[in-house]
């Protein structure tokens, strides 16, 4: 027997008519308002998901297919990309900024992002624009540059709340994730490492890339420490190099993503902040 699913609109300024269509056409059982700023169309015909979801990205409302009974809770593990997913800018390219190189850096970014160049070959050529900068550069990225994305604060306060550990893997910088980990009180954090001689940068990497293959493989290291199923993991990121870990989670989440990223994950939030993601879980 298939499980029930519900249709899920969150921080959803869905009006009376939209949600009446929307249960019409999925022949949702029962309309669930009880949570505020959430909209449940419960035990839904699975097979109108697409058409539900398009019509909802319609409208401008981030919404989901879920399975019915599924709780936040029931999660052990939360996979965070940094980038433009917990935080809001790229630090590669502000580093770059700092050089004057923000256009050339901010372009390759980009192109990376998108699935159209080797992560691994793209990060080192943009590290090699770096050489040069005093490792002062990266404090002044922290401290003046870096912000938290909307609702992050308030995913991770969830997470503790349910007893979910969460994990920081990064195509980015150990400076930057090590003292985000000791800010947010994350439990695990794993990134690059810049390498600098005399307190200046060399324009190269210390060690192995963090690309998308290896945070996949440390999602799964840590699901298996954890002793977790496949099921209990949620993972969240914006690129192409996100994408196997999305694919590996249980609920594989797109937070302002790219088009492709958005398309094959279980759930791709395009309007709200961070926050969203525990509201679409009961």
């Amino acid at each position: 027997m298939s499980t029930p699913q519900t249709l899920a609109l969150v921080a959803a300024q869905a009006d009376a008519s939209l949600i009446a269509k929307l249960a019409s056409l999925a022949q949702a059982k029962r309309i669930d308002h009880g949570r505020a700023g959430v909209v449940r169309l419960e035990d839904i015909d699975a097979e109108c998901g697409q058409a539900l979801l398009a019509l909802c990205r319609g409208e401008g409302c981030d919404a989901a297919v879920v399975d019915e009974a599924r709780r936040f809770a029931d999660f052990g593990l939360l996979v965070s990309d940094m980038d433009s997913t917990l935080i809001s800018i790229e630090c590669i390219d502000e580093i770059a900024d700092l050089k004057g190189l923000k256009p050339q850096v901010a372009e390759i970014t980009e192109r990376a992002m998108r699935g159209e160049l080797d992560f691994a070959a793209a990060l080192r050529e943009r590290v090699a624009l770096l050489q040069g900068l005093p490792e002062a550069a990266l404090r002044e990225v922290y401290e003046h540059r870096l912000r938290l994305n909307p609702g992050a604060r308030e995913l991770l306060a969830a997470c503790r709340a349910a007893g979910i550990k969460t994990l920081l893997v990064s195509g980015g910088f150990t400076y930057f994730t090590d003292r985000l980990k000791d800010e947010l009180g994350l439990d695990y954090a794993y990134a690059n490492q810049l390498e600098a001689v005399d307190g200046i940068l060399t324009g190269r990497v210390s060690g192995g890339i963090v690309d998308a293959e290896t945070k996949k493989r440390l999602l799964i290291e840590t699901r298996e420490r954890l002793d977790l199923r496949p099921e209990q993991v949620l993972a969240v990121g914006d690129g192409a190099n996100d994408l196997p870990m999305l694919r590996e989670a249980g609920v594989g989440i797109a937070y302002h993503a790219k088009p492709r990223v958005s398309a094959e994950a279980d759930i791709a939030i395009e309007h709200g902040g961070l926050d969203a993601i525990p509201l679409f879980f009961r």
